[in-house]
């Protein structure tokens, strides 16, 4: 940990001596009180529910200013990653901390593509699965599996170990996504082609069949590309918070990985554009663009229990710097593919229309966010609805494993142990049965 900044005293209204805590400056955003001694001075914890309030870690990948509408990888802006860089030069840039010259680029994408294909047995280990399994329960078995089946990088103390896991885990996802999908709807599992780019191959071994050639269609093969930068990382969040406790365990990183596959799964995380997909398709059978005005005072009801999905940010309270780069691509792709009057993505439109103006939303800074965009495009693309966060794990997998070899790399790192208010039963005795 750096040098103290300057100090914080806390008081007690009971008589207790106050205790001095030392307070540190990030090179951005908001400063941190170190209470990590507060327990052994005080006999306190402090109380901080979903841990709102506090930092877990110091980090130097991702920054995130939800006032501003900002989010940074590595100091850079992500407009300008989305617009200049692909996907690769950005999982260069969150594992390494610089962005690749031109040796470095070319190095990192061949070695890549050395490692798209997956072991064969694990086409069985698939198969074990019913056809009509959730594509992220079948994900989560499938990334835990692969510490099965790559014995010499499990260790996660050893840095050649990580680097080599990392390298498996950014090639082989999309053959395991793709796999998965191929599994679902009983098509046969297309091999990787490593002549391809990241999201090209990934389009290819998605929606081609071994009957004829596929021919990757480059608006989609870049919109693809720009849903997987923008979300490679996101700072703290719950399912990179799950893989720094995971592995702050030990354990290997494809397990760690598995968990984190495992957090994005829930609708409040990474299912937020698979249920914003459900919501628009829930309007629709109402009666489509004629009903949306009756479903939006439907949200203005607190008591109504209706949704808006795909509307505002639990960090962002300005407008999600993501989701006006995924609307610039949504409308490039609906131009692409001829869909700009589809019943679904006119009612989209139609919603975001409302929530843009009407005060209700504006006022609460529900914008629409890059769940609600992303969704529309892989509904677009080909992508059913219950790949999405399969998908967004492909992406997110690339800042999990950063944020791992962050963590075991700090020499303050130590097992997750969080703390707790307990208000249950203080110390009772058992009693015999017959007086209870």
């Amino acid at each position: 940990m750096k040098q103290t900044d300057y100090t914080a005293t806390l008081s007690f209204s009971n008589g207790k001596p106050s205790v001095e805590m030392p307070v540190y400056a990030g090179s951005i955003g908001p400063d941190v009180v170190d209470i990590r001694k507060l327990y052994a001075q005080t006999g306190m914890f402090t109380y901080d529910p979903g841990f709102l309030s506090t930092a877990s870690c110091q980090s130097t990948i991702t920054y995130i200013d939800g006032d501003k509408g900002e989010l940074l990888y590595r100091g850079y802006p992500i407009e300008q990653l989305a617009e200049h860089c692909d996907y690769l030069d950005t999982c260069y840039l969150l594992l390494n901390g610089e962005l690749p010259n031109v040796k470095q680029r070319d190095d990192f994408h061949h070695l890549v593509n050395q490692h798209t294909m997956v072991h064969e047995q694990m086409q069985f280990f698939l198969r074990g699965f019913r056809r009509d399994a959730h594509p992220m329960a079948i994900l989560t078995g499938l990334v835990g599996a692969m510490s099965a089946f790559y014995h010499d990088s499990t260790d996660v103390h050893n840095p050649e170990h990580r680097h080599i896991a990392a390298i498996r885990l950014i090639a082989k996802m999309p053959t395991l996504v793709a796999m998965a999908y191929k599994y679902k709807i009983g098509q046969p599992f297309m091999y990787p082609r490593n002549d391809l780019s990241y999201s090209g191959n990934f389009l290819r071994m998605m929606f081609g069949v071994p009957c004829e050639d596929y021919v990757v269609n480059p608006v989609l093969e870049r919109a693809l590309d720009r849903i997987f930068i923008l979300h490679a990382d996101h700072e703290q969040n719950a399912s990179t918070s799950t893989v720094r406790l995971c592995a702050s365990s030990g354990t290997n990183p494809f397990a760690a990985i598995s968990a984190g596959v495992a957090c994005l799964w829930g609708p409040a995380h990474g299912g937020a554009n698979e249920a914003c997909l459900n919501m628009l398709e829930e309007i629709q059978a109402m009666g489509g663009v004629a009903k949306v005005g009756e479903f939006m005072e439907k949200v203005k009801d607190k008591n109504s229990g209706v949704k808006l999905m795909g509307f505002g940010h639990r960090v962002y309270k300005n407008y999600d710097p993501r989701a006006k780069l995924m609307q610039e691509t949504c409308n490039e792709v609906l131009k692409e593919l001829g869909l700009e009057n589809d019943p679904l993505f006119k009612l989209a439109k139609s919603l975001e229309k409302i929530a843009l103006e009407d005060d209700y939303f504006v006022s609460r800074k529900l914008y629409p966010n890059v769940d609600f965009y992303s969704g529309i495009v892989q509904r677009a693309i080909g992508i059913p609805v219950d790949l999405f966060t399969g998908i967004f794990a492909l992406a997110r997998t690339v800042g999990w494993i950063a944020q791992l070899n962050e963590m075991i790399g700090d020499p303050e790192y130590k097992i997750g142990r969080p703390r707790q208010l307990f208000t249950g039963s203080a110390h009772r005795n058992v009693k015999p049965i017959e007086q209870r």
